[in-house]
């Protein structure tokens, strides 16, 4: 945008009691990814010189989530002003420009950002640019009190004069400030206050007292929203799940019943792809072009290949890797395994920790049993195999390439390329042993007659 230096300054030492967790609040996940993460992604591409999230004691959950970027402690939590006054030894010297924002913002967009940062460069150069917004509900926000296009002050809702609480112009909480007079005007901030914290927002009226210009700009509401409970987390949650909807379908998705598709912060699906109602993507999957996913599956750290068809009622599990043309049918499980170009396992099989190649066919009822109570091992199978219905595959086992497996084997040894393998007990067939079974039970439980009442 220009050549000023930018330092990034996320405030997430916030201990979020309403939320009523053991876990930070900022770690709590948004699109099944931490919500300071989508902070970060947001700013990311700014490419700024610096970036210090402000964490708390404690929280070295947070300082391994936020990872590269650098930490710093605010021993006490004294307000937002402190927060920020916390990070001063790790911005010595630092004259560029300061973006402050929020940790628990996690639908801010870059776009947002870097209006905010335009409005600040714009002439004159201001000392502070807040970005404001108009809430359906201005009750809990600090005010922007505006002057013939100036910020001249932000009051706290709890400070609020009747007059100044009838205002809807809203602090959103993100701020581009000059990094000359940050930490100057931070000094003269004091706690007269309804909380007695330091306020950040109080360096508007200081800088405005020195003569130094402040402005707000208007950011969509949507962009800016907070998290402080359960209630809030899962309207954010509703919200980004609309956006990744949308972006899905911009892309050339087709999403039969958009509502009730529930996509990961990192889903990636194909071009022509068509996803049926009540289908959850966890993290990590991938999905091919024109792959048909018809309703009720569940997908987490999968990758499915082009023209696949995957369901109804599947489930891919992480390390489900499935190749072009594959067909995974109704209850159908398939975990860490790898299958090749046009396998078929259509209904009721288990696939777990197995590799099938190219152009198998998994009947119905298959089943690697992967697990002998005390480790895992692998199934192997070759290409063009045949595995008939009802078959136990008892790992670690390998069937070779083009071999038959009778319906209802149990498979313990390695089967042979073009081998045909059958293990059953001989059938055992008795003439009219069926009639005689039912006579012989019958006449045992002969009914009593029926006796009247009289």
């Amino acid at each position: 945008m220009t050549d000023i230096q930018l330092a990034v300054l996320i405030l997430a030492a916030g201990q979020g009691t309403r939320m009523n967790s053991a876990v930070p609040k900022v770690l709590h996940p948004i699109a099944n990814q931490p919500m300071i993460r989508h902070v970060l992604a947001a700013v990311e591409p700014l490419a700024p010189a610096r970036m210090i999230v402000v964490i708390a004691s404690g929280m070295e959950a947070v300082a391994e989530a936020v990872a590269p970027a650098e930490t710093v402690v605010q021993v006490t939590a004294r307000g937002t002003g402190h927060a920020v006054i916390s990070a001063r030894p790790a911005l010595q010297g630092f004259t560029g420009e300061v973006l402050v924002l929020y940790g628990d913002a996690p639908l801010l967009t870059t776009a947002t950002l870097r209006l905010v940062l335009a409005e600040r460069r714009r002439e004159p150069e201001a000392a502070a640019v807040v970005a404001g917004m108009r809430p359906a509900d201005p009750g809990p926000y600090g005010r922007l009190v505006m002057r013939e296009g100036m910020l001249e002050a932000i009051v706290e809702a709890r400070d609020c004069t009747p007059a100044e609480a009838a205002i809807g112009f809203c602090n959103a909480g993100l701020w581009a400030i000059d990094g000359k007079l940050l930490f100057d005007l931070l000094e003269h901030i004091g706690t007269d206050n309804a909380k007695g914290e330091y306020y950040l927002t109080d360096i508007v009226a200081l800088a405005r007292r020195r003569g130094l210009p402040c402005r707000a700009v208007e950011a969509p509401a949507a962009d800016m929203v907070g998290i402080n409970s359960r209630a809030e987390l899962a309207q954010a949650e509703a919200l980004m799940q609309r956006r990744l909807r949308a972006a899905v379908m911009d892309s050339g998705v087709t999403l039969i019943d958009p509502d009730t598709v529930y996509l990961s912060a990192d889903t990636r699906i194909g071009r022509d792809s068509v996803v049926g109602p009540f289908v959850v993507f966890g993290p990590g999957c991938s999905i091919g072009a024109g792959v048909e996913i018809p309703a009720f599956c569940h997908i987490v750290g999968a990758r499915i290949g082009d023209g696949a068809r995957i369901g109804p009622f599947a489930r891919l599990r992480p390390g489900a890797d499935l190749a072009d043309e594959v067909h995974v049918g109704n209850f159908v499980e398939v975990k860490n395994s790898r299958l090749g170009p046009g396998v078929k396992a259509n209904h009721l099989t288990y696939l777990g920790d197995s590799t099938v190649g190219g152009g198998s066919n998994i009947g119905a009822g298959t089943i690697t049993c992967n697990y002998d109570g005390f480790a895992k091992h692998r199934t192997e199978i070759g290409e063009r195999a045949f595995i008939g219905t009802n078959a136990s595959l008892v790992a670690p086992v390998k069937i070779g390439d083009g071999a038959f497996i009778g319906a209802g084997s149990v498979i313990t040894e390695d089967v042979p390329a073009d081998a045909l393998a059958v293990e059953r007990a001989p059938q055992l067939t008795k003439p009219k042993r069926a009639a005689e079974m039912r006579a012989r039970r019958g006449a045992g439980k002969a009914k009593k007659p029926r006796q009247g009442k009289g």
